[in-house]
């Protein structure tokens, strides 16, 4: 009997272990994930949306640490020095969303790399230029035509609008 005990603790010691790591590699803080876009972790969830922006996004994980409720964006690329400007304004919509859905701010998201995590604080200042970005992206949507934004051949290539384009530089 005494065995049996032993060996189920050396069992739940092992999960516990496993647990732990899974989450140290997705980039996790400690706290409860309630939302998931992974299958790591269970089923996918439904999209967060807020209709009044038409935005929505799925981000890869939120965790909710004492009361708060933390977006984390999990990049599978190579580990920059600091976080891109498209990752940051990606993490920022994913702030909003649980701002206007679940009705608290989160203070900051994270973008996780391989080799690192930034803890992008969700300021005031972002949120304006988050909405500013927005506001442009409506109005480029109401253009017959729209300049390519960058010098990047990369980007180019994974463009859905590659083949339709006048300006690719691929």
């Amino acid at each position: 009997m005494l065995s049996a005990i032993l060996f189920l603790f050396l069992l739940a010691l092992i999960f516990i272990w496993q647990s732990g790591k899974q989450r140290r590699e997705a980039g996790l803080p400690g706290g409860r994930v309630i939302y998931s876009d992974t299958q790591n972790w269970g089923k996918v969830e439904k999209p967060l949306y807020y209709a009044p922006l038409k935005l929505t996004g799925k981000p890869d994980y939120l965790v909710r640490q004492n009361g708060d409720i933390i977006p984390i964006e999990v990049k599978s690329g190579r580990t920059p020095k600091s976080p891109y400007d498209s990752h940051i304004f990606q993490l920022a919509s994913y702030c909003l969303l649980v701002e206007k859905i679940y009705g608290k701010r989160p203070p900051y998201g994270i973008i996780h790399y391989n080799e690192r995590d930034y803890a992008i604080d969700y300021s005031p200042e972002l949120e304006f230029a988050l909405m500013e970005l927005l506001a442009d992206m409506r109005r480029d949507e109401r253009k017959n035509e729209v300049n390519r934004s960058h010098e990047h051949a990369g980007r180019c290539i994974s463009c859905g609008f590659r083949n339709l384009c006048d300006q690719s530089l691929a």
